[in-house]
């Protein structure tokens, strides 16, 4: 294989995966996006004694680079920086997965090696979920988002479900192209097997997902929701130049135009309140008064929306890492994305706790916490936040249901959310503001991984976002009543509650911590392999 074929074959990988991310609702490349990528893999395999395994790393940075460009090159609207930091990294870190299954089948050979794939990769994805540099917006199994009737199985698995099923897929298609090849270009009865049962593996799954998909009957439990899109542009108006009365007056114009007696709640954006409000005195905002008259008129209603929100700790409490102090004062405060829900008498609070890395905080803040001045400004607040240890939903004293708030990023972490339900949430309510990217696919694919959710859960969801697309989502994860891009907008509707508990809410991203497992005990087993040898 000349070089030029190796570099087309890392490009053209890299440009099939891009094709799950993009409008097509391409999600079934994924069952062959890696193959090309294979044929380079195994001409080093198969020549390595000429070539060293890093090799195998360059190409597979090249393939996953193109990757992460292609699906991801939006973020450059919030920051330029910020996106070539995501891009780099990511790709990164996915190409020395890559290349340690490379090592492995070096060392252990085919079997091994491609088992070593499957449990490195989804082991990484479940870090990705769970260290301080998380980004899993690009994980695999994300990659089936726009294709949700054929992904229902997901509420057994979640999307590392997905991430294994694409991957064992596209090892099962190479292997059986390998066998034919060893044979001569010839069928035999074990490509035939192999061939019967990579088709099987890619039917049941898909076929159990329709049957599930079209026979699904959610149980009614009805809940009125109206959800505000007030659009204010986040970069020039939101947290610059418009006044926070001004911008609640939009808000409550808005639902008061549909909500009625019948209405159980309102939901507005992430950061409806843009400017920062002490919470030991929240009630007494003239922000919070603002809203009153309106909870008044529709006393039978409670609102959920956004806040920028302070809180001081007090002599002798702990102060976590997040924490600031006032210049020259030995005062600590914490600054939150935080969730509200508000009737005539009542507030609940909820910190948003899956932050943006880089702009709403600095990893491991213990240690790298000097690096906040470096924080992206986006608006409200920036560098790094305080965070909420537990997923308490919200509790409806109207309804006798709860709500699980979940703030933008959080949209994307299903165990996560899986956490609210767990805790009794009946509804998931994601607020949002997806202007930072302009109008291009990053809010589109933002939109669709609440639909993951919706399935995972089984909780139906109410979207609201400022700029972006506010809608219902069914707990089929089907987009009902969708607003369209930077257009002002309201709507109402009917959406079911629901206390049942899913296989995957019970046990979560089970497939990433015994992929976890696996992959220490093969790393060890290969470094016990390579002793013996070198000293053998």
């Amino acid at each position: 294989m000349k070089p030029y074929q190796r570099y087309i074959l890392s490009i053209i990988t890299g440009l099939l995966l891009s094709l799950a991310w993009s409008e097509l609702s391409a999600g079934l490349v994924l069952l062959i996006a890696l193959i090309p990528l294979f044929f380079v893999e195994e001409f080093f395999y198969q020549n390595k004694l000429q070539y060293s395994s890093i090799r195998v790393f360059n190409h597979a940075y090249i393939a996953f680079l193109t990757w992460n460009i292609a699906s991801t090159w939006w973020i450059y609207y919030a920051s330029f920086f910020g996106a070539v930091g995501a891009v780099v990294c990511n790709s990164f870190l996915y190409a020395f997965v890559f290349w340690q299954f490379h090592i492995t089948k070096r060392k252990l050979g085919y079997s091994a090696g491609y088992i070593s794939l499957m449990v490195f990769w989804c082991a990484f994805e479940y870090l990705h979920f769970n260290w301080d540099f998380d980004w899993p917006w690009l994980i695999l199994g994300n990659g089936f988002s726009h294709n949700i009737k054929i992904i229902q199985w997901y509420e057994f698995t979640g999307t590392l479900g997905g991430s294994l099923w694409a991957l064992f897929i596209n090892i099962l298609l190479f292997r059986t192209y390998l066998y034919y090849k060893e044979n001569q270009l010839k069928f035999s009865k074990k490509i035939l097997f192999w061939l019967i049962t990579t088709i099987g593996l890619i039917i049941i799954p898909i076929t159990f997902s329709l049957i599930r998909y079209f026979t699904y009957s959610e149980t009614v439990n009805p809940v009125n929701i109206v959800v505000t899109q007030p659009n204010i542009d986040p970069y020039n108006d939101k947290f610059s130049s418009m006044d926070v009365a001004e911008q609640l007056d939009i808000m409550l114009n808005l639902a008061n135009s549909v909500g009625d007696s019948k209405t159980d709640f309102f939901v507005a954006p992430e950061t409806v309140i843009p400017y920062n409000i002490w919470e030991e005195k929240l009630s007494e905002s003239d922000d919070i008064k603002y809203i009153i008259p309106f909870l008044r008129k529709f006393y039978n209603s409670e609102f959920v929306l956004g806040a920028s929100t302070l809180k001081e700790y007090k002599q002798g409490e702990t102060v976590p890492a997040s924490a600031r102090s006032f210049s020259d004062t030995a005062i600590f405060y914490d600054s939150y994305n935080t969730a509200l829900m508000l009737d005539t008498n009542n507030i609940q609070i909820y910190h948003k706790s899956r932050l943006v890395t880089g702009v709403e905080k600095i990893p491991y803040p213990e240690y790298l916490n000097f690096l906040s001045s470096l924080a992206v400004d986006l608006g409200g607040s920036t560098g790094t936040l305080g965070r909420q240890a537990n997923r308490i939903p919200f509790v409806s004293k109207k309804k006798n249901i709860k709500i699980a708030p979940v703030i933008c990023y959080e949209s994307l972490f299903g165990e996560f959310v899986s956490e609210y339900v767990k805790n009794g949430a009946n509804l998931i309510f994601v607020i949002t503001n997806d202007g930072w990217w302009e109008d291009t696919p990053g809010y589109k694919q933002h939109l669709t991984y609440s639909c993951l959710r919706a399935i995972e859960t089984r909780r139906s969801i109410a979207r609201s976002a400022n700029t972006g697309i506010s809608c219902f989502i069914n707990q089929r994860g089907d987009i009902i009543q969708a607003t369209k891009w930077w257009k002002q907008a309201v709507i109402k509707g009917q959406i079911n509650a629901n206390s049942q508990i899913t296989f995957y809410v019970e046990f979560g991203d089970y497939i990433g911590r015994i992929s976890a497992f696996i992959a220490v005990l093969l790393f060890l087993y290969r470094l016990v392999v390579g002793f013996r040898k070198k000293y053998s």
